[in-house]
């Protein structure tokens, strides 16, 4: 019988983690090291709670009070905030029904408590209505109530409420250094259509106008989806240029009714919260793509007004024939990100339904042969070689179409790289680089590329690369996996088991990671924690075999080798 508890359960996350780590590593790790021995612990013994799993900078504690819980929190950032520590963390509260394995704990309460701590500011806490309610007034600490949040994996709206309240204002975390270049982030649009279905619309004039702008190689340009995590948040600028290292913000509306639209735009200075220019854009539906290219120019020329337009270096995608085919690939784009099955499935059948309408569009043809590739990196699919030889297709007609896209130049070096292709996948992914040099997302697969050839230096290099250019991307997790792959490769196990453990905390639904954890859990000697890792990736991939997983992989023939050893030992059959 499945052992259960109701207890009270504390997420607490280091801000700025892996930027602290890339300007001082040994810094960060003493100071780390010596928050935990003389703050956290402490105080989380002081209140009776227990540690019941660490993920590299994070912990989840249970706590079997809530009142215990949340003055544990607030003590812990009250402490911080008094002492000159470059640690900053984020801590979320949830209470809840918990499964017991061991020492671990696992259920859907520990995940809102994850989903909670992402919430919250900066030195503050996030709590949940079931703690408000629990606490009452019997805290001195008044917790301001932000409304109901949907979070990435869970089913239902959460109530938030956060400390310090409005008023209040906690420790902030280490701004990033700005780049030698003019630096820019192009925030998410506000839909003023009325209808809260043409959001994705609003989102994809921010998509084209970052990858204009992108394409400027004497331009910084903060990738896409770390802008959107400001989406329907309050934003201060002064702020963002904390946080992103980016000294403008570009912001603005979009409205469409009918076949109109009306694009308004607006550049801010971040140091001053000037405004450099503001202007309105109007034309008809067939008009989008100019208008987009209207504001690119117009941005560029404010940023950098010696350039003229005829030297403005950017590649102008290849436009769909049906607007229809743009609006589908536009709705897809979450999906398509992901990386869960389900949401790839998603993202396939919008994306299918676009190449009905436009059977050439480029956009549309990378994202499928993308969705195509994960499903058979991740074992999704039974016919493995099937399911690649797709990806190509779909891949190389994109590139036929517009072979000097950036993200279609990706694609395609991606499913060569899973096909095996490593030179052919280098030269694409380099030559996607030379002509858009702030595509985080390329840069984590030329890391992903030299953690495939057991290159752990480079692939670090890169991937530290990405996350600079997109601090808060939701893909983050896929980086952590590759930097623990690449440490996997050196055989540095312990190493390995950080960050595969801390891009479970960040996806915990995606399972496909547990393929990895369980061996290099066995690599590193901790026996009963592979095991668990293992009985969790065979409840999701039963029928997986070593021959499948030898199919799908990308790593080199000793990599699997040591892979598939750890495997085995815990039970995987060969075939």
């Amino acid at each position: 019988m499945v052992e259960r508890r109701l207890s009270a359960i504390m997420a607490a996350d280091v801000v700025g983690y892996s930027s602290l780590m890339a300007a001082d590593e040994a810094g960060t790790l003493d100071a780390l090291k010596a928050h935990r021995s003389t703050q956290f612990d402490p105080l989380v013994r002081q209140y009776r709670g227990r540690i019941a799993k660490l993920m590299g900078d994070g912990v989840l504690v249970e706590f079997s009070s809530v009142i215990d819980a949340v003055e544990c929190a607030l003590e812990v950032q009250r402490e911080l905030a008094r002492t000159e520590s470059p640690i900053t963390l984020r801590i979320g509260i949830n209470l809840g029904d918990v499964i017991i394995d061991g020492d671990d704990i696992y259920g859907d309460g520990i995940n809102v408590a994850a989903r909670l701590e992402t919430l919250a500011e900066p030195g503050g806490v996030a709590i949940s209505s079931i703690v408000q309610e629990s606490i009452g007034n019997r805290i001195e600490a008044q917790f301001a109530d932000l409304g109901d949040h949907t979070v990435k994996n869970i089913d239902r709206p959460i109530r938030v409420y956060k400390w310090p309240a409005e008023g209040g204002r906690p420790p902030q975390a280490a701004a990033l250094a700005l780049p030698d270049k003019p630096s820019i982030v192009v925030l998410p649009f506000d839909n003023m259509s009325g209808d809260p279905s043409q959001e994705y619309f609003a989102d994809g004039v921010v998509e084209a106008i970052t990858a204009a702008l992108a394409n400027i190689r004497s331009f910084f340009v903060i990738a896409r989806n770390s802008a959107f995590t400001y989406k329907g948040k309050p934003t201060n600028v002064r702020d963002i240029r904390r946080e992103l290292g980016v000294s403008y913000v570009l912001e603005g509306s979009v409205q469409r009714a009918a076949n109109r639209i009306r694009i308004t735009a607006q550049l801010i200075e971040t140091e001053n919260a000037a405004h450099v220019w503001a202007k309105k854009f109007d034309g008809s539906l067939d008009d989008v793509f100019e208008l987009q290219d209207q504001i690119t120019e117009q941005v560029a020329g404010a940023l950098q007004p010696s350039i003229r337009l005829a030297e403005i270096e950017r590649v102008k995608r290849k436009r769909p024939q049906d607007l229809g085919a743009y609006d589908l690939a536009m709705q897809a784009m979450p999906h398509v990100w992901s990386l869960e099955k389900s949401e790839t499935e998603t993202g396939l059948a919008l994306l299918g339904k676009a190449l009905e309408k436009d059977a050439n569009y480029p956009l549309a043809l990378s994202l499928a042969a993308w969705c195509h590739a994960q499903r058979s990196v991740y074992n999704w699919v039974d016919d493995v070689n099937a399911t690649k030889a797709k990806a190509l297709e779909m891949a190389e007609l994109a590139a036929s179409q517009s072979g000097d896209d950036p993200l279609v130049l990706s694609v395609l070096g991606t499913v060569h790289t899973i096909l095996r292709n490593y030179a052919t996948a280098r030269i694409l992914l380099e030559k996607a680089v030379s002509i858009d040099p702030n595509a985080a997302w390329t840069w984590s697969r030329l890391g992903w590329l030299e953690a495939y050839a057991d290159r752990l230096e480079p692939a670090l290099e890169h991937f530290e690369k990405s996350r600079r250019l997109s601090p808060f991307d939701p893909l983050t997790f896929n980086t952590y996996v590759g930097m623990a792959s690449a440490y996997q490769g050196a055989e540095r196990y312990d190493k390995a088991v950080e960050y595969f453990q801390r891009a479970l905390h960040e996806r915990p639904h995606a399972f496909w990671i547990y393929r990895s954890l369980a061996p290099v859990l066995v690599g590193a000697g901790h026996m009963e924690e592979a095991r668990a890792a293992f009985a969790k990736l065979m409840e999701h991939f039963p029928d997986l075999t070593q021959q499948k997983v030898r199919e799908a992989m990308v790593f080199s023939p000793q990599f699997m080798d040591r892979m598939l050893d750890g495997l085995a030992a815990l039970g995987l059959r060969e075939n």
